[in-house]
This record gives C-alpha cells, sequence and structure tokens, in this order.
C-alpha cells in the first residue's frame, strides 16, 4: 500500500510540476551594438546582436524579446513561433533613447514579418524598407498559409516609413495581413492593428489579403480590429481590409492617400466584406480623382457600416458605393451599405457615387458642407456592367455654397464624369426629408422648385488637429486630441450626441450563398 502511494504520489507531483516548467518564461536582449550571438542573450549585460538569432530559436509561450534602444539592424525580424492564449510570445523596445531601428531595404521584401505564428504582439519598433527602385516590400507582414484559424496577434506602437513597394499591386505597403491556403482555409481571428504611424509608403498603407473570399469559398476573417492609426503619404489606398465578417475600422486618420499609384485609389474602404463598421475615420487629401474618394463601400460586400466620418478635401470625393456585376459565386455585388452621420467639408469631384450594381444602401442624416466657388456631382450614378437600385437619401443636409449637381452619367472624360438630369437607367433613387441650401442644379424631388437662396457657409471650428510624423513623439497625446476634436464636431454638426457601436458577425441564417 505504501509503494502504490508512493508511485501515485510521485507521479502526482510529476504532472502538478508539468504546468509550472511549462509556465517557465524567458527575456531575451538583442543589442546590436554590444551584443554578441555568442552570448546567452538572458541579460541586459550579455545580449544577442543579430536579429537572426531569434528566426529559428525555439521560443515558447510568454517569452519576451526586448530590442535595445538605439540599436540598428540592416536585417529582417522574422517570428515564426507561437505563444498561446494568455502568454504570447511579445516583441518590444527596451531601455531610453530612440526606437530600436530596421532597415530592411535591399535586404528583404519585409522588415518585420509573423510567418505562421499566432498569439504574437509585435510593437515599439521603428521599420523602413527602401530601396534603389521599387519593389514588392513590405513594412510588417503577418502572414498565415495553410494554417487554418490563426488567432491573438498584435502590431501595435509600430513607427513605418519609407517603404519603396511597387505601386503595380495592392498587395504590398505599411502593413499587410495576407491569410491564403491552397491546401487549408485559412484566415485570422482576434487581429489588432493599432496605434501605428505608416508615412510615405507604397502601394497601400494597410491592407488585407485572403484568398477565400468567393460565395463558394468563403473563409472571412474574424475580430479582426484596425484603430487609432495615423497614415500620410500613401501611394495608393489607404486602408484596405478584404475577406473579414466583423471587421471594425475606427478611428484613423488617412491624409495624402492615392498620391503616386495609377489606376483607382480611395482612402478608406473595404471589399470582399460581410458587416464591416468604419467609424469616427479622418479621410483627407486624397489626391487622385480615379474614384479619390475618403471612402468607399465595395464589391462583394454585404452590410457595411460608415458611421461618424469625417471627410475633406479629398479630391475624387467623399463616398463610393460600387460593384461590378453580381455573378453569384464570385460576386455577389454591394448589398445594404449604410452611410450615416457622416460629415464631408470641401470634398471634390462626386460626394455621392452610386457606380454599378448597388442595391438597398440607405444614406441617411450626413451633413455636407460645399465650399464657394466649387462645382460638385452632389449624387450620381454611374455605370458599371449595371446600375444601383433601390437606394434612399434620407434627411441629409446639404450646405452648397459654389453649385452642386443631380444626375446620372452621360459619359467620360478622363477621370471625371459628364452628367445628364435624372438617374435613370439607375433605379428607385429615393431622396426623402432632405435640406437643400444653396444652388442645387437638376436636384430631387423633395428639393425640386425650392427657390435659390445664395449659402454663406458660418464661422465654426474646423481646425482638425495635425501631426507631423517625421516627429512620432507625442503621438498618444496627439490621438487623443484629435478623438475629443472629432466627437466635439461631429456633435456640433449632427445635432446630437455621438453614439458609436460595436460589430457584428454574419448569423446562421445570413450565410452566403
Amino acid at each position: 500500500m505504501a509503494a502504490s502511494f508512493g508511485k501515485i504520489g510521485l507521479l502526482a507531483l510529476l504532472i502538478g510540476a508539468g504546468p509550472v516548467a511549462a509556465a517557465h518564461a524567458e527575456t531575451y536582449y538583442i543589442d546590436s551594438v554590444v551584443g554578441d550571438d555568442r552570448f546567452a542573450g538572458t541579460s541586459q549585460d550579455r545580449p544577442w546582436r543579430s536579429l537572426a538569432r531569434i528566426r529559428d530559436f525555439p521560443l515558447r509561450p510568454g517569452d519576451r524579446v526586448l530590442l535595445v534602444a538605439g540599436s540598428v539592424w540592416k536585417e529582417p525580424l522574422s517570428i515564426t513561433r507561437s505563444g498561446r492564449a494568455g502568454e504570447p510570445i511579445l516583441v518590444s523596445a527596451t531601455g531610453t533613447g530612440p526606437r530600436p531601428r530596421i532597415e530592411a531595404g535591399g535586404v528583404s521584401s519585409y522588415g518585420v514579418a509573423v510567418m505562421n505564428a499566432e498569439y504574437v504582439t509585435v510593437r515599439g519598433l521603428e521599420v523602413t524598407n527602401d530601396g534603389p527602385v521599387a519593389g514588392q516590400r513590405f513594412g510588417v507582414l503577418v502572414s498565415a498559409e495553410n494554417m487554418g484559424v490563426t488567432r491573438g496577434i498584435r502590431i501595435s506602437d509600430m513607427y513605418i516609413h519609407d517603404v519603396r513597394g511597387t505601386n503595380d499591386r495592392k498587395d504590398n505597403g505599411g502593413i499587410v495581413f495576407r491569410a491564403t491556403g491552397q491546401r487549408l482555409a485559412t484566415r485570422f481571428r482576434d487581429l489588432a492593428i493599432e496605434r501605428n504611424i505608416i508615412w510615405r509608403v507604397d502601394r497601400s498603407g494597410i491592407a488585407g489579403i485572403s484568398d477565400r473570399v468567393s460565395a463558394r469559398n468563403w473563409f472571412p476573417s474574424e475580430d479582426v480590429v484596425i484603430r487609432d492609426n495615423y497614415l500620410e503619404d500613401i501611394g495608393g489606398d489607404g486602408i484596405v481590409p478584404r475577406g473579414t465578417d466583423g471587421a471594425l475600422i475606427e478611428h484613423n486618420i488617412v491624409r495624402y492617400a492615392g498620391s503616386r499609384a495609377p489606376g483607382y485609389n480611395a482612402g478608406i474602404w473595404q471589399w470582399s466584406t460581410d458587416n464591416s463598421l468604419i467609424q469616427l475615420n479622418e479621410a483627407a487629401y486624397t489626391r487622385t480623382r480615379y474614384d479619390g474618394q475618403g471612402f468607399d463601400s465595395d464589391f462583394n460586400s454585404r452590410h457595411t457600416t460608415i458611421l461618424y466620418n469625417y471627410s475633406h478635401d479629398n479630391a475624387g470625393g467623399f463616398l463610393l458605393v460600387c460593384s461590378p456585376r453580381h455573378d453569384g459565386q464570385d460576386n455577389l455585388g454591394n448589398r445594404g451599405t449604410v452611410a450615416r452621420f457622416n460629415v464631408s467639408r470641401n470634398d471634390g469631384s462626386r460626394i455621392f457615387q452610386l457606380a454599378g450594381n448597388v442595391y438597398g444602401a440607405v444614406i441617411e442624416k450626413n451633413v455636407i458642407h460645399v465650399g464657394k466657388a466649387m462645382d460638385v456631382q452632389m449624387v450620381i450614378a454611374t455605370q458599371w456592367d449595371g446600375w444601383a437600385r433601390d437606394v434612399r437619401f434620407n434627411g441629409n443636409v446639404f450646405k452648397v455654397a459654389g453649385t452642386a449637381r443631380y444626375g446620372s452619367e452621360a459619359g467620360r472624360s478622363g477621370p471625371d464624369y459628364l452628367i445628364k438630369p435624372g438617374f435613370e437607367p439607375a433605379g428607385y433613387i429615393r431622396f426623402k426629408g432632405n435640406v437643400y441650401l444653396g444652388r442645387h442644379v437638376d436636384a430631387p424631388e423633395d428639393g425640386a422648385g425650392q427657390p435659390f437662396v445664395p449659402y454663406k457657409e458660418p464661422a465654426a471650428d474646423w481646425q482638425v488637429p495635425t501631426f507631423n510624423p517625421a516627429r512620432p513623439d507625442g503621438f498618444a497625446e496627439f490621438l487623443a486630441r484629435h478623438r475629443s476634436w472629432m466627437l466635439a464636431m461631429l456633435q456640433r454638426e449632427l445635432g446630437a450626441p455621438v453614439e458609436l457601436r460595436q460589430p457584428r458577425r454574419v448569423s446562421l441564417f445570413e450565410t452566403r450563398r
């Protein structure tokens, strides 16, 4: 009996010791100045020297890799090991002085990569990826291939700039999250990209990539959050999630998108998504008129909500809602877009553009300011393998110090559309309870016949807080000031408190078919 008890007791002790040993986490230091890869790396006075040291190192859940301030590496950082829930692998900065800096130009296609790993947090680093000629380059690449569900990744507080990607393709730039898998359908769950500065990158600022986006092959990433990021001087598109369900794109600032890339670009948009919630963002100074809007709800998407945003000074306008022909397999069109409680000021060209196969959109309670001497198309329906149907404009306020026009496409002149009165052949474009101030040409039925009364915009606080990405210190304070200004401006313009929402996902009864 005693021997039996001893064996059981010893077995219990060993089993009990297992989690204790597994829970032990280590901290590793890397210093490009005084480090040596022959050191153990587990103390600040004996750090490793190269980032390559951790590429294949058997990091365990809970381990920390701390890059010493003031260090500079001309090599990429690759994370290929996974943490677990509650015990992520952390890569971060330590010490005082300049951020640890990774200069990947001419050495690697990426500065930082999280490759086929989950429960990883990367934060607090500076990344550049320049080169003598443009090529497919990334500041940060998060890639999962044939992985099934990849969970718990955080990219935050990064300073990413001077990424000379190619403007010939959209799947490179500042931060790209890519889920692909020919053998095993792959997606992200619980992915957060927050509080990053992205400056002077080509082509995309923040972009999502997925190869499972058709109705027959739908496997979207879930719980994706893109929040509190600042993007400036972006060659092409600012923020573009793809292949997601219930993504939250909240309080990002995108300025000067579309700066270099040919073709069609916009500030913040999505495609091949369900239930995207785009709220409390600023999109400004988009430079191209090929699209060129601050915001866009794009094709193969359902139930996109564009809420409480501020769009201003975008060359192409405020909002594009668009889709080519619905084919039932690869593209189900654009269904159920809602644009509500947004403010547009001094956007150019096309304030609202309905392009192609758009169904069931609701555009309501937005406030639009058109500046003096501006001549814009307030609402235009355009052709893209078809025309929009069943779109409602309700309770919007159009404040026009210049001229606003309404109608449908009569032709093209480069990036611009010629306009004719009436919305046909688009169908059931309905207007109810909108307010028309100033000069409106060919106004819809609820504004037709009103006498022309000149409108002059009253004085108000339009001095949105600015930020110099060349000086990244003070970014947290800028974000707080910017959010506060946005909330105050929106409440003033809309005449009601701002009530932000949480995203939802598709229910069992709403599956794609």
